[in-house]
């Protein structure tokens, strides 16, 4: 069995900061990470890897020090590393990032599954793993918080939909996007540290995908979608008083709180 993980490098949310002038991620202000939504992606390809003895490939698209998140993912469990990484790909939006993706999977040639995280915390779109299913040809079971079998020729999943939960069967191929509720990501063992430090990491430039890529769909010039500001709403703090045992204030103000916010109605 052979499966591909899609991982992605990302800022550390909590610390990262906005250009509120320019209106996106000031991604130079915080470290990075792997998408935690993928890290569970590259522990479901790892349990089921235990069991069926499955080569696991991890595959990424960015700047060159994207091979750090590559270098974790063999840390983690994965046997091998494939970075996409070309001055062509930049400002690649959620189409054109699925359409480099789907080449490079072609080019891999032979996989069983597919796995990837439900969404980007960068991004928050959901479509990048849909959307290589569909540049593949190949079915795609989103949502997936529960793998309940899997065998030679399929997979048994829990997916939940608005709020529901579905049982899904899928045979092969076939993409699945997780959520966080699928497992908890194991840590990084020593021998893989190791493993992961010595491994040579495979670089695909658009030289090397463009006999299945389409150089006018990559990039920018190949995004339909164009992100033009993003807003960060101010924080609001909430308000409060204190009021003493012997204050008789209290209950006036409360109910002209409770008026002025339409809570209760004059008499």
């Amino acid at each position: 069995m052979k499966i591909i993980v899609l991982v992605k490098q990302v800022p550390d949310m909590e610390k990262v900061r906005f250009d509120r002038e320019k209106g996106r991620i000031d991604r130079s202000s915080a470290g990075t990470e792997i998408n935690p939504f993928d890290l569970n992606a590259l522990e479901a390809a790892l349990q089921i890897g235990e069991k069926t003895k499955a080569h696991i490939t991890a595959l990424t698209m960015g700047p060159p020090q994207a091979e750090d998140a590559l270098r974790e993912a063999i840390a983690r469990g994965a046997d091998e590393g494939i970075l996409l990484t070309d001055m062509k790909f930049g400002g690649s939006d959620v189409k054109a990032t699925a359409g480099i993706l789907s080449a490079a999977i072609e080019k891999i040639g032979e996989y069983d599954l597919i796995i990837a995280g439900i969404q980007t915390v960068d991004g928050d779109t959901g479509q990048v793993g849909p959307e290589t299913a569909g540049y593949l040809g190949i079915p795609h079971i989103s949502g997936v918080e529960a793998i309940i079998d899997y065998s030679g020729s399929n997979i048994e999943v829990v997916s939940s939909v608005w709020e529901s939960r579905y049982l899904k069967k899928g045979s092969y191929p076939l993409l699945i996007t997780v959520t966080k509720d699928v497992n908890v990501p194991r840590l990084p063992t020593f021998k893989n540290k190791m493993k992961a430090r010595k491994s040579e990491i495979t670089k695909w430039t658009f030289e090397d995908l463009k006999d299945i890529a389409d150089d006018t769909k990559i990039g920018v010039k190949g995004s339909p979608t164009k992100v033009k500001k993003i807003e960060v709403p101010s924080q609001s703090q909430r308000e409060g008083r204190l009021y003493k045992d012997s204050d008789g204030k209290a209950i006036p103000d409360i109910l002209n709180v409770l008026k002025e916010n339409k809570v209760l109605k004059e008499a």
